[in-house]
């Protein structure tokens, strides 16, 4: 309650007295209508601009987002480059090579192909000095299950009956999770791209400002890179096919390398003028979507990275090269789907030799590894059918619906399947068998809507995250 102050008798002890009062009470002495620093300050996080579902960029209704904090404290190891200010429309001319550390490829047969180099010794070496993310405070924590202290998990027994209960009526069996992780700060975004499983089975996942890097070999959290100084949030990661380089999207609109070996940013690639929504790696081209409509292709090689251009008229929300390098896929707010050609190192327009519209914005996509005509795309929340697409006639030859909004899908290749992340009202992973596209599985360990999925080096695990704080690694084989 505000203190009562003196309103006559305009004296100097009078003033001196209600000045001491207004002091004890840690509030602004002056009675001045312009919000103070200390004010703005708690704002900042509310202040992000994030989508909370499927909508134009005409009208961009942003929506506030409940995030956890973050401290404002270094944590032990993380590493923090020095910002630097380019010119306005500059871009970075570091001519350094791009280093990719090698190491063997996925799993074959289930055994490992060796392969003695440098770059896999410093893998082995950040693999040695792994920490276990079990502090309360870190923004990934292991499930403890009964003695597990997050809210709403407190009690696994009900937790998975509440699950079972609310799907009784299912006639296909129910994956149950190998690993639960608890995530803080993960955007409930629908039109970001944060997760990716590489082939040293890191798993990158964008928390906020921070990328985390989780082993899949041992379900430990290696290590984090810290991007707070230079960006209010990650907007989308993407790993090299080969190496421990990754790609960072940030929501300021610049394109960044990491080698996640030695915490060292390798490049920041400029050009974007906003949130960089969506990255994609065709060799040494890397292709970025921004929430403008442009997608840009750097040339990680060379100085002057700019070597392509595409354009949207709306928010590009996801970008696939297909298996072969041969051709890219981009997905945008407007709902419509773009096949480009291969023709990165022309410093031109690109022109689309198809697009597709769909009934709703296109984030859900990716090609089939063993077809490489076939295009499978999510329906969003106003259609919520799994369109599966033939390139060269442009039709759909399955649309079976989840009656749900199709967040992410990944397809299962070992299997022959196919895995879509669900949202509204479900919530769910569902398992589809090709080519019928019958439901032959489902996995059920989330209460927000499962809004990212990648697939282990191996094909036999599947890593989802949702916007309930939860992520899962579950089999599926």
């Amino acid at each position: 309650m505000d203190p009562v102050f003196d309103a006559v008798n305009p004296t100097y002890s009078n003033f001196k007295s209600n000045f001491a009062k207004r002091l004890s009470a840690e509030v602004p002495v002056a009675s001045s209508p312009i919000t103070t620093r200390w004010r703005q300050s708690q704002t900042r996080d509310v202040a992000a601009h994030s989508f909370g579902g499927e909508h134009s960029t005409a009208d961009l209704p942003e929506t506030a987002l409940k995030i956890t904090p973050e401290k404002e404290t270094l944590i032990p190891g993380s590493y923090k480059e020095p910002l630097k200010t380019p010119n306005k429309g500059s871009f970075e001319t570091n001519s350094s090579a791009l280093h990719f550390c090698k190491a063997p490829h996925a799993l074959d047969g289930g055994k490992r192909k060796t392969v003695a180099s440098k770059g896999q010794k410093c893998l082995n070496q950040l693999l040695s000095t792994q920490k276990v993310a079990q502090q309360i405070n870190e923004k990934m924590q292991l499930c403890e299950q009964s003695q597990c202290i997050w809210k709403g998990c407190s009690d696994g027994v009900r937790d998975e009956y509440f699950h079972i209960q609310r799907f009784s009526d299912i006639n296909y069996s129910i994956l149950q999770p190998e690993v639960k992780i608890h995530l803080t700060a993960l955007r409930n975004d629908y039109y970001l791209n944060i997760l990716d499983w590489n082939l040293h089975n890191l798993v990158a996942i964008a928390l906020g400002s921070s990328v985390y890097i989780w082993n899949g070999d041992n379900h430990n959290r290696i290590e984090n890179i810290d991007l707070s100084v230079t960006c209010n949030y990650i907007s989308s990661v993407s790993w090299t096919k080969e190496g421990t380089c990754l790609a960072v999207g940030t929501s300021e609109g610049e394109v960044q390398l990491w080698d996640v070996v030695t915490k060292k940013r390798q490049r920041n690639m400029l050009g974007h003028l906003s949130v960089v929504g969506a990255l994609s790696w065709n060799n040494y081209i890397l292709s970025s979507g921004s929430r403008l409509g442009r997608v840009y292709h750097h040339d990680v090689r060379v100085a002057q990275h700019h070597v392509g251009i595409l354009h949207h008229k709306q928010a590009v929300c996801a970008l696939k090269w297909s298996p072969g390098g041969r051709l890219l896929s981009s997905g945008c707010s407007d709902g419509l789907l773009t096949i480009w050609p291969h023709d990165p190192g022309v410093n031109a327009q690109g022109h689309p030799l198809n697009v597709i519209p769909q009934p709703t914005a296109v984030k859900a996509m990716d090609w089939c590894p063993w077809q490489s005509e076939i295009l499978a795309v999510g329906g969003g929340m106003k259609d919520g059918h799994l369109h599966i697409l033939d390139i060269n006639t442009e039709q759909s030859i399955q649309t079976p619906s989840t009656n749900s909004q199709i967040c992410s899908l990944v397809w299962l290749p070992k299997t022959k399947e196919i895995a879509t992340g669900q949202g509204s009202p479900k919530n769910d992973v569902t398992v589809w068998s090709c080519p019928a596209l019958a439901r032959s599985r489902g996995f059920f360990g989330h209460r927000g809507r499962v809004l990212h999925l990648a697939l282990s080096p191996d094909q036999t695990r599947v890593f989802s995250a949702a916007a309930d704080g939860t992520a899962c690694v579950w089999s599926c084989c």
